[in-house]
C-alpha cells in the first residue's frame, strides 16, 4: 500500500493548461484578467488621489499575488498578524505594516527577530502595549515605527478620535525605542451601510476621525507623517475623501484584490469584478426545487451576508445557496432549472477573504485555463 510522508498530500494542483470544465471539484479558482484589473484599477486610484497603497494581504495570503500588488504599485504590505508577516517576510516582502497589538514576550521575540529583516511597522491603541513594545525595540539597530489605531466608528479597536487617541500617542512619543509613524483607523462598519450615500458618509467620518486626532496632536506640538485609512467599500470613496481631507496619505483596502458578494452588495462592484470563484459540482437533486453542491463551509467559508444565502451563483440569480454544512451545500432553485447531477456551477463566496486561507492553493485561469497553481503561504498563519 503506498504510504503518504508527514506533510503530503494526495491531492495535486491540476496540470497547466487544464480546462475549467476538467477541474476535480471543489476548485477555487482566480480570472487572472479579473485580479490584474481590480488591482491596476485600485493602484490607478491611489495614484490620482495622491496617496500610498498599502494593500491588506489577509485576503488572499499569497506572496505571488502580493508581488502583484506590489508590481502595481504598492507600497508595502499590511498584515492581521505576525505569523503572516513572517510569511510575506519570507517569500521577499520589505515593507510590512502588521495591523494588530503585538502582545506578549514570545510575539515580542519574533517581531524583533522580523524587524532585523525587513521594515516592520507596529500598531497599537494602548500604551501598554507600547511599552512592551519598547522595551523590545530599545534591543533593536534602529527604532520601531508604530501606528496609533483610532476608532472611527467601528468600536472594535481604538479609543475614540481626537483629544483620548492623541492622549495615547503623546505617550506613546516620549517612549524610548518607538518613533510615532502616525494614526491608522479601520472603518469596518462601512460595510453594514445601506446605500452609496452612507458608505460615503463612512469614508468621510473614516478620514475625520484621524484628521481631528492629528490636530489635537498637532496642537500638543508632535507631527505625524501618516494617516492611513483602510477598507475596500470606503477606498471606493477616495476622491472625495482626499479632497475633504487632503492629509489623508495612505489606504489599506484588502477585498478589492478579488472582490466578492459583499463588495456587489454594497455597490462597489459587479459580478464580472469578482475574481475569485468556487467551481462546485452538482451531487444530488433530491427534490425538484433543490440540488446539493460538493462544497460546504469548508470551502465557502460561512460568512453570512448581506443578501440570501451563503453566496451568488454566477450567471444565476434565481439560485440561493440556502444552506451550508461542512461539505455540502444546499442550493435552492426554481423547480423548472434544467440542472443535473454532475452539472458545474460557480459560486462567488461572501467574503472572499476565509477562502483562501481555507486552501493550500488555489488555481489562476486565463481564457478559461489554468495558467498557475497560486500558493496560499501564509495559510492558518494565523498567531
Amino acid at each position: 500500500m503506498t504510504t503518504i510522508a508527514p506533510g503530503q498530500s494526495r491531492a495535486t494542483a491540476p496540470a497547466i493548461g487544464t480546462a475549467v470544465d476538467e477541474l476535480d471539484t471543489p476548485a477555487v479558482i482566480v480570472d487572472l484578467d479579473r485580479l490584474e484589473a481590480n488591482l491596476s484599477e485600485m493602484a490607478t486610484r491611489a495614484s490620482r488621489a495622491g496617496v500610498r497603497l498599502r494593500p491588506h494581504a489577509k485576503t488572499h495570503k499569497s506572496a505571488w499575488i502580493a508581488a502583484e500588488q506590489l508590481r502595481h504599485g504598492a507600497s508595502g504590505l499590511t498584515v492581521a498578524k505576525l505569523g503572516e508577516a513572517e510569511a510575506f517576510v519570507d517569500s521577499g516582502a520589505t515593507d510590512v505594516l502588521i495591523a494588530y497589538p503585538i502582545v506578549g514576550d514570545g510575539k515580542l521575540g519574533r517581531l524583533r527577530e522580523l524587524a532585523l529583516r525587513a521594515r516592520v511597522i507596529a500598531n497599537l491603541d494602548d500604551v501598554t502595549v507600547a511599552e512592551g513594545l519598547s522595551r523590545m525595540a530599545r534591543t533593536l539597530p534602529k527604532p520601531l515605527e508604530v501606528m496609533v489605531e483610532v476608532d472611527s466608528g467601528l468600536h472594535r479597536c481604538g479609543r475614540a478620535p481626537g483629544e483620548p487617541s492623541a492622549a495615547t500617542a503623546l505617550e506613546v512619543a516620549r517612549l524610548p525605542g518607538l518613533t510615532l509613524l502616525g494614526l491608522l483607523t479601520h472603518a469596518g462598519h462601512s460595510y453594514r451601510a445601506k446605500s452609496p450615500e452612507e458608505r460615503d458618509a463612512v469614508a468621510l467620518d473614516e478620514a475625520r476621525a484621524l484628521v481631528d486626532t492629528g490636530h489635537a496632536l498637532a496642537n500638543h506640538g508632535v507631527e505625524v507623517a501618516e494617516m492611513s485609512v483602510g477598507s475596500t467599500p470606503t477606498a471606493a470613496s477616495l476622491g472625495a475623501v482626499k479632497a475633504a481631507y487632503p492629509a489623508i496619505t495612505e489606504i489599506r483596502p484588502g477585498t478589492y484584490v478579488f472582490n466578492d458578494v459583499n463588495q456587489i452588495s454594497l455597490g462597489v462592484a459587479e459580478e464580472a469584478d469578482c475574481a475569485l470563484r468556487v467551481v462546485v459540482t452538482v451531487i444530488s437533486r433530491p427534490a425538484g426545487d433543490g440540488v446539493v453542491v460538493d462544497a460546504g463551509s469548508k470551502t465557502l467559508a460561512a460568512d453570512a451576508g448581506p443578501q440570501a444565502g451563503f453566496g451568488r451563483v454566477v450567471g444565476q440569480p434565481e439560485f440561493v445557496v440556502e444552506k451550508l454544512s461542512e461539505e455540502h451545500g444546499v442550493v435552492a432553485i426554481p423547480p423548472s432549472a434544467r440542472v443535473r447531477i454532475g452539472d458545474r456551477l460557480e459560486i462567488i463566496p461572501n467574503h472572499a477573504c476565509p477562502v483562501p486561507n481555507l486552501a493550500d492553493w488555489i488555481l489562476g485561469l486565463r481564457d478559461g485555463r489554468v495558467e498557475r497553481e497560486i500558493r496560499i503561504e501564509a495559510r492558518g498563519r494565523n498567531r
